[in-house]
C-alpha cells in the first residue's frame, strides 16, 4: 500500500476514535464510528486476496447494520425524551437497541459470527487494529451509558461470550482465529462488570490491548499464522518464543503475570456485589481459554517440528526484535506488582 494512503487511513482512524470518545451528542458519536469503519476497510482489503475482499465485505455489512441500529436507538430516545445527550439514554427500548448495536460492533455473543472470519482474512497488523483500536470507541459508548443498561441482559451475554470464546478456541489451528475467540472471551469479562464498576472495564480493556499487541507483534516478527509454523519458531528466535509463551499465559490470566490482575479484580467486585454464582461460572469458563493458551505455549516452546512437515521448510536465521515489541512483552508480563496503585485509582 502507498505510504501516503496508509498515513491518511491511520490519521482517519485516530480522528474517528477521537470524535467518538469525546462527543456528547449521539450523531457525533455515530459520525466517528463511520469514519473508523471507512478508514479500516482499505487496510483489510489491501492484499487483494479473495479472503481479504470477503472479510472487508463482511466487516462493512456488519458495521453498517450496527451503526443503523445505533442511530435508530438514539432517535428513539430523542423521540420519547427529547434528549440527544449520550449520558441521557433512559428509554428501555433505546437501551435494548443500543446494547444490540454496540454488541454487534464489538463481537459479543450472539453477534460474534463475523469477527473470527474477518480476522482470518486480514493481515496480522490489521487484525491487531480490529482486536484493539476498533473496539475502543464502542467500549467507551458502553462506559458512558452503563447506568442505563440492563444488568441481566449484559450478564447473560457476558457469560455466553466467555463460554463460546473458550469453547470455540479449543479446536482451532489458525492463530488469528484463536486470537479472535480470545477477544470474544475477554469481552465477556469486560461486559459482566460494566454495570457495577465501569472503570474496571476500562482497566481490563487496556491490559487486554497491551497483551494482545505484544502477542501480535511477536507473531508478526516471526511470521507465524498457524500452529504448524509456531512449532518451528523455537529454532529461529528462542528468546522471543519464550517471551511469547509467557505473554500467552498472561493473556490466559495465570496468577504471577499481568493478565491475572483484571480477572482477580473482576471476581472480587462480583463477589462484593453478591454475584458469587456469576463469578464462579465465569471463572470456571476461563479454564477453557487457559487450555488453548497452554496448547499454544506448548507448541511454541516445548515441541519441535517433525521431520516430514507439511509446510515449507523455513530458514533458521536470527531475526532482530524491535524495542517496542520487547517493551510491550515486558509490560504484559510484569505489571502485576502495580495492582495496589491501580486499586487506588478513583
Amino acid at each position: 500500500m502507498n505510504p501516503q494512503a496508509k498515513l491518511i487511513f491511520s490519521m482517519s482512524l485516530l480522528l474517528g476514535t477521537t470524535i467518538t470518545i469525546s462527543s456528547n451528542h449521539w450523531v457525533m458519536a455515530w459520525t466517528g464510528l463511520e469514519i473508523n469503519t471507512l478508514a479500516v476497510l482499505p487496510l483489510i482489503s489491501k492484499s487483494h486476496h479473495p479472503r481479504a475482499i470477503e472479510a472487508s465485505t463482511k466487516y462493512f455489512l456488519i458495521q453498517a447494520t450496527a451503526s443503523t441500529l445505533l442511530l435508530f436507538s438514539s432517535m428513539t430516545n430523542a423521540w420519547f425524551t427529547g434528549q440527544w445527550d449520550i449520558t441521557q439514554l433512559t428509554h428501555p427500548l433505546s437501551c435494548m437497541l443500543l446494547t444490540a448495536a454496540v454488541s454487534m460492533k464489538l463481537g459479543l455473543v450472539p453477534f460474534h459470527f463475523w469477527f473470527p472470519e474477518v480476522l482470518q482474512g486480514s493481515s496480522l497488523m490489521t487484525s491487531l487494529l480490529l482486536a484493539t483500536v476498533m473496539k475502543f470507541p464502542p467500549t467507551i459508548l458502553l462506559f458512558l451509558t452503563s447506568p442505563s443498561l440492563n444488568p441481566t441482559l449484559l450478564s447473560v451475554m457476558a457469560i455466553a461470550s466467555a463460554a463460546l470464546g473458550g469453547w470455540m478456541g479449543l479446536n482451532q489451528t489458525q492463530i488469528r482465529k484463536i486470537m479472535a475467540f480470545s477477544s470474544i472471551s475477554h469481552l465477556g469479562w469486560m461486559s459482566i462488570i460494566l454495570i457495577y464498576s465501569p472503570k474496571l472495564t476500562l482497566i481490563t480493556f487496556y491490559l487486554y490491548s497491551l497483551t494482545t499487541a505484544a502477542i501480535f507483534f511477536a507473531l508478526d516478527t516471526t511470521n507465524i499464522l498457524k500452529l504448524s509454523t509456531l512449532m518451528a519458531a523455537w529454532s529461529k528466535i528462542p528468546t522471543l518464543t519464550a517471551a511469547l509463551m509467557l505473554t500467552l499465559l498472561s493473556l490466559a490470566g495465570l496468577p504471577p503475570l499481568t493478565g491475572f490482575l483484571p480477572k482477580w479484580l473482576i471476581i472480587q467486585e462480583l463477589t462484593k456485589q453478591e454475584l458469587t454464582t456469576a463469578a464462579t461460572i465465569i471463572a470456571l469458563l476461563s479454564l477453557l481459554g487457559l487450555f488453548f493458551y497452554l496448547r499454544l505455549a506448548y507448541c511454541a516452546t516445548i515441541t519441535l517440528p517433525p521431520n516430514p512437515a507439511n509446510h515449507m521448510k523455513q530458514w533458521h536465521t536470527s531475526k532482530s526484535v524491535n524495542t517496542f515489541a520487547s517493551s510491550l512483552i515486558m509490560l504484559s508480563i510484569m505489571l502485576l506488582p502495580m495492582s495496589p496503585t491501580i486499586l487506588t485509582i478513583p
